[in-house]
């Protein structure tokens, strides 16, 4: 479990930082999500097949997993859009709302009864973004790209969840965002009509960033969470998640100066997202402890 918790972490740390990069890249955001899936099924096929460990899936398979892929590509082109119609700041914000979400579609995708104690931690964090969007009203467009971006977000580790058991994480990791990969490359042109791009060619600095985001912060990090979510539950890993915002507004700040245009609204909205994450922690803490003393025979 400690294990599971670091991986998951460094996962979290390496997303925050993502959306750091989303604005470094000039790119429009859809583009830059197909040129970020293009790179990272090109690689991780490359070293899939040169370690031997390509497999084929039966197509009923591969059309679930290519339907996960398409949510995560969603979910990737809204939250950079909330990146660029907002800020970082507000973008890493908004993605909290994932707890929320992940506490009503969990119980009822994986069939288990429905935790209060979680919709409340999931309530608290979407109250922090509702303080943040009634005092920033310039970021509307932003926030409404960030709640999509964080409902495609709560499903995903969701459905990984189940497909854990049959497939390993580079395998899933592949064909997922393969799956992604070929449904933006329909979506995208539509996409563009309503938000056009000024450019559609990478220049050289963005491909520098999109390498970095390709391969640490993709290849890596869904490794990093795909392992740990084999030990944690996907609301765990979703509330952990929470801390996203901590790194990429830390990172924000030091980079873009974001500090300087917000009010305390938003310093209040993340103290209670960082509230939902610590009681979470604290949950999830107090069951070990328990487990560990049920095991050892000291109760009963």
């Amino acid at each position: 479990m400690k294990k599971a918790l670091i991986q998951l972490h460094i996962a979290v740390f390496l997303a925050g930082f993502t959306a750091i990069i989303g604005k470094l890249i000039t790119l429009n955001e859809g583009l830059l999500v197909w040129y970020r899936l293009l790179i990272t099924v090109l690689t991780l096929g490359v070293l899939l097949f040169y370690k031997k460990q390509l497999i084929s899936i039966p197509i009923k398979e591969v059309l679930k997993i290519f339907g996960v892929g398409t949510i995560v590509a969603i979910h990737w082109v809204t939250f950079y859009g909330s990146v660029k119609y907002a800020n970082v700041s507000v973008a890493l914000v908004c993605f909290s709302a994932t707890g929320f979400f992940t506490a009503f579609f969990e119980p009822l995708i994986l069939k288990r009864k429905i935790s209060l104690i979680e919709i409340g931690l999931g309530l608290i964090a979407i109250s922090g973004i509702y303080i943040i969007f009634d005092f920033h009203p310039q970021y509307k467009l932003g926030v409404i790209f960030g709640i999509i971006s964080a409902f495609g977000s709560s499903l995903f580790p969701i459905f990984n969840k189940k497909l854990l058991i049959t497939y390993t994480p580079k395998i899933l990791t592949l064909y997922e965002l393969g799956g992604g990969l070929l449904a933006l490359t329909v979506l995208v042109p539509f996409y563009l009509m309503q938000f056009p791009a000024t450019y559609y060619l990478p220049n050289t600095t963005d491909w520098l960033w999109l390498l970095v985001l390709a391969w640490l912060c993709t290849v890596l990090s869904f490794d990093l969470q795909l392992n740990a979510l084999k030990k944690l539950s996907a609301f765990t890993a979703n509330l952990t998640y929470n801390l996203e915002p901590v790194y990429g507004i830390i990172l924000a700040f030091l980079f873009f100066r974001e500090n300087e245009n917000l009010q305390r609204e938003f310093y209040i909205g993340v103290l209670l997202i960082l509230l939902a994450v610590a009681l979470q922690m604290l949950r999830i803490a107090r069951q070990q402890q328990k487990l560990k003393l049920e095991s050892t025979g000291i109760l009963n």
